[in-house]
This record gives C-alpha cells, structure tokens and sequence, in this order.
C-alpha cells in the first residue's frame, strides 16, 4: 500500500520521465512481502536504455524493470539497496526528507 505521496511529486516524476530524464520518486509504502521497509523509490525513465544503462552502474538487472501499459518503467529500490544508491546519487532528502526512515 502505498501513502504519504503529492500529486505534485507524481506528476514530475512522470513529466521527467517523459522527457527522457532519469527520476526518483519516494513514497511510503507498506508489504506484509518485505518486513521492516517502510518506504520505496521509484526510479524511472522513458529511454528504455538509459534507464537499463543507469540500473546496470548500480548492481540492478533489466529483468527488474517493471515495464508497464502505463508507459513509465522503473526500478523499485528498497531496504539497504534503495539507501546505498539514493546516497550514491546525492540524493539524501529521499532519505531523511518528511521524516522518510529509508
């Protein structure tokens, strides 16, 4: 399930998205599958390529791509995972922003 997200961040996230740009969105989230996340980033991109490229740097495999009718594939980046690349991109108000415990 998830909450704690503005219409305002989704609509960036797939306006960059559209553009070709490489976009993190971070939202809680709750799933009885993964137990002690709270939160999960979704990183997306409109090039397929680019986005494959980007999730290749960081340890992450094309088949993970959730790629759907939707038109904004991304990774789901979760746990230790999701916190190692947000600090390796900079991106520490994903982190700690609004109280977010990645």
């Amino acid at each position: 399930m998830a909450f704690g997200i503005k219409r305002s961040d989704l609509q960036q996230w797939k306006e960059k998205i559209n553009q070709g740009e490489i976009a993190f969105l971070t939202h809680y989230w709750i799933d009885d599958r993964f137990p002690g996340c709270t939160t999960v980033t979704k990183v997306g991109c409109g090039d397929l390529d680019k986005l494959i490229a980007w999730g290749k740097e960081h340890g992450l495999q094309a088949e993970w791509i959730h790629n759907r009718k939707d038109g904004y594939p991304h990774f789901d980046l979760l746990g230790n995972k999701q916190k190692e690349i947000l600090e390796k991109e900079g991106l520490f108000e994903h982190i700690w922003d609004k109280k977010k415990s990645v």
